[in-house]
Formats: structure tokens, C-alpha cells, sequence
């Protein structure tokens, strides 16, 4: 028989999942951030810092304060124990994961094997920064822009190096060795990944299997689409296949989730069968719109009643809710969004919009939401918040602030503020 789960469930079961029902540590160490990507597998990378870059969210949302740079020391130094490649987006990945993805680097290296393809028309760039690679070691684009030869003809263009840079990491040629600030340094693939570890060989059924079971376990409860986007999987065959087998062997078990429905029918649904389905869930966090408890707007709308777009690339006039909007998760419900500016000049996180969500009890939840951003300022060594009148939570979240002991709290404009 098929268990029925509530929305509210659901959501607890997702959350606990993600590692949302853990005491946040006092001090944070490196212990806790292999803990959370042990939860999450991925974590994506942006780079828009209007606020904070986006991969250093995950772990604030779920550990609170930490010192940016032990991320830093954890994922960029050439000693680390993860790698980036495009296991959802561009992301951090265990370095040990790398042969579960030669699939995908197989699937790029054949899309782009026709005589036509950018890759066979630039050939001689692709060789001669592998020939860089090779006996120089680990070099970031500006060290080949320097020395990039000076031959009439287009082939050794700024762009075309960069580009082939990007080429034969998708392909699994190169490997990013590290960073320094937001620039990568690239390295051939041996440079970079142990030779055990390279030299293994994961069939394309097995590593999408695998692939699933790990989305499965970070999600907790999830439909198949759930599970193909985790790692942004499109051969939906092969995901379905590979939930009938993780069933088959126990690792999955059907249910049904109260309101997941399409088309007025409920959606299959898996459970994972370590997933646990806590009493409650107590977090309070702000998320980035590229954590995994939001980042498939279809599961974050099903789930949270949360419809969701960044408006990045919205012109200012036209945004409803700001440029880099956050959910604000309280409880089990994402309840707010706000959108953030660190402005470093004046030591002031900006409230620019605060909007209270479906789901939100206002009265009960604006004083947690308040104490978070309190934390947000002070992670990013901001002294002081202010917020602007722009949104429906704006002036309730202010009065919040203002309440609160030691808090410096002030008001700002927002051009997009209604006029009195």
C-alpha cells in the first residue's frame, strides 16, 4: 500500500533531507562543511555578489556565521578534497565523484565531434592550450591571454582561448585546479585528479543510477522531475530506469503527497528509504535562489508555494520584487523574500524589498526573519540594516528590527517605492 504524506510532511521530510533540522554548531569547521555537502552532493556556483556569492549561502542557511574564507580554504586550495564540474550548473562536486560524470563529458564531446562544431574549427586553439597545460602546469586565462602567440588570423582570439578553455572542461580535457578571488586556474585532467580516480571507467546506466539515489537522498521525497533536475539529468528514460531498479532493490518506496498533483491527478512520487520525517522543523534561513530546496521552481511552487524568478535580467522598471531576491525560510514554510545589497561603504545591509509570502503567519514569523538578517549583516561584517518601504513586508520586518536590543537599524528609499 502506498503511503499518503501531507504538503506539510513533505516539506519537513525535504528540509530534514537538506540538514535543516540540525542545531546550528557555535564554531564552525571544516568538519561541517563536508558534513553539508555530504547533504546537499553539489553546490552550485554564481558569481553575482551583490550580497554574498551565491555558494557561500548554503552553508550560513544551514550553519550559520562562518569565516567566508574557510570555504575558501575547503573547496579552492590544490589540496581539496572537491572539484568543479557541471553537475547541475557549475559546481563544487567531491573530486571522487568525477567518473560518475564522464557521461556527461562524453555527451559534449560527441555533440560537438561534427566537422561543422566550434571545437573541429579551432582545433589548433584546443592544442595549443592542452600543449600550455601540459608543461606549464595549472594557469589562469590571463597567464595564456599573455603569452597567447601573436600569428595574424582569428584562431588564437582572446575569446577563442577562453572558449576552449570552457570546451575541454565540459569535456573532462581540463580540470579547474582552483581559484584565486573569482578567477579559476585550469589544468589538464591529470594534473588535477588523482590517476585512481581517473582511471576509473562508471557505465552510463550505473552512474545515472547512482546519480538518482544520491538526488533521492538529498531530497528526501521527490517526483522523478525532482530527481532528473537534481543533476540536470534530460535523458528521462534512463532516470526512470534507474528509479524502477533503486524500488526494485528497496532504496525508494511510492508514495503520495496531499496537493502534488498535475492536471488534477496526483504525481508518482518516491520517498528515500532513509529519509526521516521529523516532529518539526525549526530553521530559520535565508537561501539562495541556487540552494536545492529551491532551485527547480517547479518543486519549489508544488512544495512551498513559492513561485519564484530571479529578476537579474529584468529591466529595474519592470522587477516585482527586486534584482536578487532571497526566500526566507521559518519553520517548514518559505514565508518571505528579500532582496539584499551589501553596501560596504557605509557597513549597511540594505533591505531593498521584503514581501511576505502565501504561506507566511506575519505575526509569528517577522521577529525570526528579523534576527536572521541581524546574523546576515554581521556574517558579512556589516555594522548596521536598513530597509526601504518597497514590499509588503517592509514595514512590519522594520518595526521588527527596530525592536530588537543592539540592533542599528535605518530607513532608506527605494526608487521603486510608491509615492506618497
Amino acid at each position: 500500500m502506498t503511503d499518503t504524506l501531507s504538503s506539510a510532511q513533505a516539506r519537513r521530510i525535504a528540509l530534514a533531507a537538506q540538514g535543516f533540522t540540525r542545531a546550528r554548531p557555535s564554531s564552525v569547521t571544516a568538519r561541517h562543511v563536508h558534513r553539508v555537502m555530504d547533504r546537499l552532493g553539489v553546490l552550485q556556483i554564481d558569481s553575482v555578489n551583490v550580497f554574498a556569492r551565491s555558494h557561500y549561502l548554503p552553508l550560513f542557511s544551514r550553519l550559520g556565521s562562518y569565516d567566508p574564507a574557510l570555504l575558501d580554504r575547503v573547496f579552492h586550495s590544490r589540496t581539496t578534497h572537491y572539484v568543479e564540474y557541471m553537475a547541475h550548473e557549475a559546481t563544487f562536486i567531491p573530486i571522487e565523484d568525477w567518473p560518475l560524470w564522464r557521461f556527461r563529458m562524453d555527451d559534449f564531446r560527441a555533440r560537438w565531434a561534427g566537422p561543422d562544431s566550434w571545437m573541429s574549427s579551432n582545433a589548433r586553439t584546443l592544442r595549443w592550450v592542452k600543449d600550455e597545460l601540459r608543461e606549464r602546469g595549472p594557469l589562469r586565462p590571463a597567464d595564456l591571454r599573455a603569452d597567447a602567440p601573436r600569428e595574424r588570423g582569428t584562431w588564437w582570439d582572446w575569446d577563442d582561448v577562453k572558449l576552449a578553455l570552457e570546451h575541454l572542461w565540459r569535456t573532462g580535457d581540463v580540470a579547474i585546479s582552483g581559484r584565486k578571488g573569482f578567477e579559476r586556474s585550469y589544468a589538464l585532467a591529470e594534473q588535477v585528479i588523482p590517476e585512481a580516480v581517473l582511471s576509473q571507467q562508471v557505465p552510463r546506466d550505473e552512474a545515472i543510477r547512482e546519480l538518482t539515489r544520491r538526488a533521492a537522498r538529498s531530497s528526501g521525497v521527490a517526483t522523478q522531475s525532482d530527481l532528473a533536475d537534481y543533476h540536470r539529468i534530460r535523458d528521462r528514460a534512463a532516470v526512470s530506469q534507474s528509479i524502477s531498479d533503486l524500488v526494485d532493490a528497496g532504496e525508494l518506496l511510492p508514495v503520495a503527497v496531499q496537493g502534488w498533483e498535475r492536471g488534477g491527478r496526483p504525481l508518482p512520487v518516491w520517498r528515500h528509504r532513509e529519509a526521516v520525517l521529523p516532529r518539526r522543523v525549526d530553521a530559520a534561513a535565508l537561501l539562495t535562489p541556487f540552494d536545492p530546496v529551491v532551485w527547480f521552481r517547479d518543486r519549489a511552487l508544488r512544495a512551498f508555494d513559492l513561485d519564484y524568478r530571479i529578476e537579474i535580467y529584468v529591466p529595474a522598471e519592470k522587477r516585482r520584487y527586486g534584482y536578487y531576491s532571497l526566500p526566507v525560510l521559518v519553520g517548514d514554510r518559505i514565508v518571505a523574500r528579500v532582496d539584499l545589497k551589501a553596501e560596504r561603504s557605509t557597513s549597511t545591509l540594505q533591505v531593498q524589498s521584503a514581501w511576505w509570502e502565501p504561506q507566511a503567519r506575519p505575526l509569528d514569523d517577522i521577529e525570526r526573519i528579523a534576527r536572521e538578517l541581524v546574523r546576515a549583516a554581521s556574517w558579512q561584517g556589516l555594522e548596521r540594516v536598513s530597509v526601504s518601504g518597497w514590499g509588503t513586508a517592509s514595514d512590519e520586518l522594520h518595526s521588527a528590527l527596530s525592536g530588537l536590543a543592539g540592533a542599528s537599524v535605518r530607513r532608506h528609499v527605494h526608487a521603486r517605492e510608491p509615492v506618497a
